[in-house]
């Protein structure tokens, strides 16, 4: 659809464009269902002689960061460290631990991002890279360059750059579980035939969430906050849901661990101040069951408060269209890839609730591209 169609702005061709991004990535790293080792480099080196890995990044770069330790932890059995690339270069350089680094950029020019990756390679520290610009800086200086293939990304908010992140972050963590010796080949198959089916699976489902964001713009516009919620692997895609409808439409969002919303944020719910909540799940996981189930649970409780509530959950889940004020659908996948599909959603949204505020979605005020100066 995206060849034939015009679209209104680049932000919105470029969330149909995702599909064909994350295929020309998973072609890059992945022969059928294998993975490519001599296309990582030496980072499954780096995971044998390094148990922790400590991760550096920004913005939405960040919250592809936030996903990888969860898969990373999950997979690998390593301990993972998600920094903010600002606050990296100001850490004590007296810790005793020594970690493999890794930064996450799309641009691979991001100031503070580009002074982590030397300040870890000052300390001597093996590191690696991922970003969308094959000829960036940080793809020149790592020991390990990750490219995304998402292709040039026009608009400031990050969506094919991101979820092409996120692509590799999961190929990353099965080639550490593999290399590590926590998950053997046949596993691994497995896992990386649920990441070929995401480009089809996602082109299907395109249409009729495009269809359902703008009907939810029309009815939630006028909100004053909106608060994200997410748990586990889904949390960092809260987090992001909210930074997207901050940058592109102005309007204030937070993104919170479902768990805790009763924590305090939940004193700020009202009419004006709705929810979207990540309520999807695998149920061949059993911690995706019961991620699914708390969320559940947190749903009754808004219900009986009375909250509007937008869910992201599974296609044809009647218990969830009981007790949300509106349900969009996603086809069921694993727990690992549903993050890819949910976030495309809140893309969605953001961008419909920009438009029907009359911002300019692809250039939203005070922000750029690639910030080049801390």
């Amino acid at each position: 659809m995206s060849e034939s169609r015009t679209f209104a702005h680049a932000m919105l061709r470029e969330i149909y464009e995702q599909p064909a991004a994350i295929e020309t990535t998973l072609g890059h790293y992945v022969d059928g269902d294998s993975l490519r080792a001599e296309f990582f480099g030496t980072a499954a080196e780096c995971f044998l002689r390094h148990k922790d890995l400590v991760i550096a990044a920004s913005g939405s770069s960040r919250h592809a960061g936030l996903a990888a330790e969860i898969m990373l932890e999950d997979a690998a059995g390593l301990s993972v460290d998600v920094e903010y690339a600002s606050e990296y270069i100001c850490r004590s350089t007296h810790t005793k631990r020594d970690p493999a680094v890794l930064v996450i950029s799309q641009s691979g020019e991001t100031a503070d991002t580009l002074a982590a990756l030397r300040e870890a390679k000052r300390r001597g520290h093996p590191t690696m890279a991922v970003t969308n610009v094959a000829t960036s800086t940080m793809m020149r200086e790592a020991d390990v360059a990750l490219p995304t293939l998402a292709g040039v990304e026009r608009a400031i908010p990050a969506t094919k750059s991101f979820t092409t992140q996120l692509v590799v972050l999961r190929l990353l963590s099965l080639l550490a579980a593999e290399c590590r010796g926590a998950s053997d080949a046949p596993d691994v198959r497995v896992q990386v035939a649920a990441l070929r089916q995401i480009p089809a699976l996602m082109q299907q489902q395109l249409a009729a969430w495009e269809e359902q964001m703008h009907q939810l713009a029309e009815k939630y516009h006028a909100a004053r906050t909106l608060l994200y919620l997410g748990r586990a692997v889904h949390y960092p895609i809260a987090r992001e849901g909210a930074l997207k409808l901050k940058e592109s439409s102005y309007i204030h969002a937070e993104g919170y661990p479902s768990g805790e919303l009763k924590h305090g944020p939940n004193a700020l719910v009202s009419d004006e101040v709705p929810l979207v909540i990540l309520a999807t799940v695998d149920h061949a996981d059993a911690e995706s069951v019961l991620r699914y189930e708390k969320t559940i649970g947190l749903l009754d409780d808004l219900r009986i408060q009375r909250a509007r509530t937008i869910a992201i959950g599974n296609t044809g889940d009647a218990t969830l269209r009981a007790l949300a004020s509106d349900v969009v659908e996603v086809e069921p996948a694993n727990e690992y890839t549903l993050p890819i599909y949910e976030v495309v959603t809140l893309q969605l949204f953001a961008y419909f609730m920009a438009v029907r505020n009359g911002v300019d979605v692809d250039r939203p005020r005070n922000l750029v591209k690639s910030v080049v100066r801390e």
